[in-house]
C-alpha cells in the first residue's frame, strides 16, 4: 500500500526531528524513495560489489595504485566519483 504524500511528509519530518520510526514505515519511505531516485537521469544502476573511487584527478599512477590494490578492470567493477570541488 503506497503513502500519501502528507503521509510520507509527516513521516520525513518526524525523522528529521530524530524521532523512532516504526521499521515497516521507514522500508516503506526507503522503497518510495528509491522508486523516485532511479528516475533521474543522474542516477545510474551499478553492478555489485563496486570499489567506489573519489576524484583521481587525472593522475594516471594513482589509478594504477587502485587497479593494483583492487584489482584490473573488468574482474573488479569500480564507480569514479567526479570532480565536485570546483578545480577547473
Amino acid at each position: 500500500m503506497m503513502s500519501s504524500h502528507a503521509d510520507l511528509d509527516r513521516q520525513i519530518k518526524h525523522l528529521m526531528e530524530c524521532k523512532p520510526l516504526h521499521e515497516a514505515k521507514v522500508k516503506t519511505l526507503c522503497n518510495q524513495a528509491r522508486a523516485i531516485l532511479v528516475e533521474e537521469w543522474n542516477v545510474q544502476p551499478v553492478k555489485c560489489p563496486v570499489i567506489v573511487c573519489d576524484d583521481i584527478h587525472s593522475q594516471f599512477y594513482d589509478l594504477i595504485k587502485l587497479f593494483q590494490i583492487g584489482g584490473n578492470a573488468p574482474d573488479t567493477n569500480y564507480l569514479f566519483m567526479g570532480n565536485y570541488v570546483g578545480h577547473y
